[in-house]
């Protein structure tokens, strides 16, 4: 029968050329609909994942902490679809997590960490638990911010990013608000602290807001991501030249990519600063970081670091739960600790082991 229709539409006199092309633009626009398809479902699964982790947040560490999740803004969008449309120019909404210790006395006010998540595109997720833990136990406050662009909050948010751009007042309004809005956060001793992509949130916030923190670390920090888009591959590329997100490639607008990079904004440093880095790096290569300690040097800034060379567990090798992990954490609060002063301090291992199985 296909072929009868076949021979009758050239007989007719009707172009093939035209026939496959009709057929050609069909098959495209399937396609493009699967796609779309799939991406609207990766979605639906990641607020699933999300819902079902912050079940988790409550089992992990509700013994020894008031758990919330509260709803704020930040500025408005980087780019808007349609400057003039209803609604433009409005804040961004966002939710932050915030973890108070359940012990504390509440007629005394305590220091406060900004802690923000990793990933080009991910979420404070219950990853981190012994790391909240341990804070905890030294009776830190904790609010990390699920800041534009983070996963488990639909398509729309995701499409929000702004990679070393806005997502940084995003994790600062979030500091703003625990001041605002809970008496017992201590204005002068509030510390952000971050790894991989949150050590880059991390050193923007200080070289923009110097004002804002006593202290800062920084692990594993992405750093340059010029040198970063040379070695990565043109899937992780296409996150950022996204028409939603920057829009262009690095070799396109140099420049922008410049400006959020932490190693083009080493002279802006005026906070006490600890960076950790492994020579082993699977994802922020050592290189990064190497040229940001050089870049911090060369601007004869004050900061302190260590270079791991070849820790089990790469890029993560210091939020691992192993002993050696865990003595380098040690490392990072007692450095915390000079500018902070929690009502606790972590001093051992033994102290670690209470914090995260007490």
């Amino acid at each position: 029968m296909k072929k009868s229709i076949f021979l009758c539409l050239i007989i007719v006199g009707f172009p093939l050329s035209i026939l496959n092309a009709q057929i050609n633009d069909s098959v495209k626009k399937d396609i493009e609909e699967l796609k779309s398809n799939d991406e609207t479902l990766n979605h639906r699964l990641d607020e699933l994942q999300k819902s079902i982790d912050d079940i988790l947040w409550f089992q992990r560490v509700g013994d020894v902490a008031f758990i919330d999740k509260i709803f704020m803004t930040g500025p408005p969008l980087a780019k808007e679809k349609n400057p003039t449309g209803q609604g433009a120019g409005n804040p961004v909404k966002f939710w932050s997590y915030v973890f108070i210790p359940r012990n504390i006395d509440y007629s005394r006010k305590y220091p406060l960490i900004i802690f923000p998540h990793g990933g080009v595109h991910a979420d404070f997720s219950t990853y981190y638990t012994h790391i909240v833990r341990e804070l905890i136990y030294q009776q830190y406050i904790v609010a990390a911010a699920e800041y534009r662009g983070s996963t488990g909050y639909g398509e729309s948010f995701y499409k929000k990013i702004d990679y070393g751009g806005l997502e940084i007042e995003d994790v600062d309004a979030s500091r703003q608000y625990m001041l605002d809005n809970y008496g017992i956060v201590d204005p002068n001793r509030i510390g952000i602290i971050g790894w991989s992509h949150g050590g880059l949130i991390t050193l923007m916030n200080i070289f923009n807001h110097p004002d804002h923190y006593k202290v800062a670390f920084a692990g594993c920090p992405v750093s340059d991501l010029i040198a970063r888009m040379g070695y990565k591959d043109d899937e992780y590329r296409d996150l950022y030249s996204a028409d939603y997100h920057i829009g262009k490639t690095a070799d396109e607008n140099v420049n922008e990519y410049k400006r959020r990079s932490p190693v083009w904004n080493a002279e802006k440093l005026q906070t006490p600063l600890l960076i950790h880095t492994n020579t082993n790096d699977e994802d922020v290569n050592f290189l990064e970081v190497e040229h940001l300690i050089q870049a911090l040097k060369a601007a004869d800034k004050k900061f302190e670091y260590e270079i791991f060379k070849d820790m089990p567990g790469g890029h993560s090798f210091d939020r691992l739960d192993t002993k050696a992990a865990r003595e380098i954490r040690i490392k990072i609060y007692r450095f915390l600790d000079k500018y902070l002063n929690p009502p606790r301090k972590i001093n051992s291992i033994k102290d670690i082991e209470t914090a995260a199985y007490k």
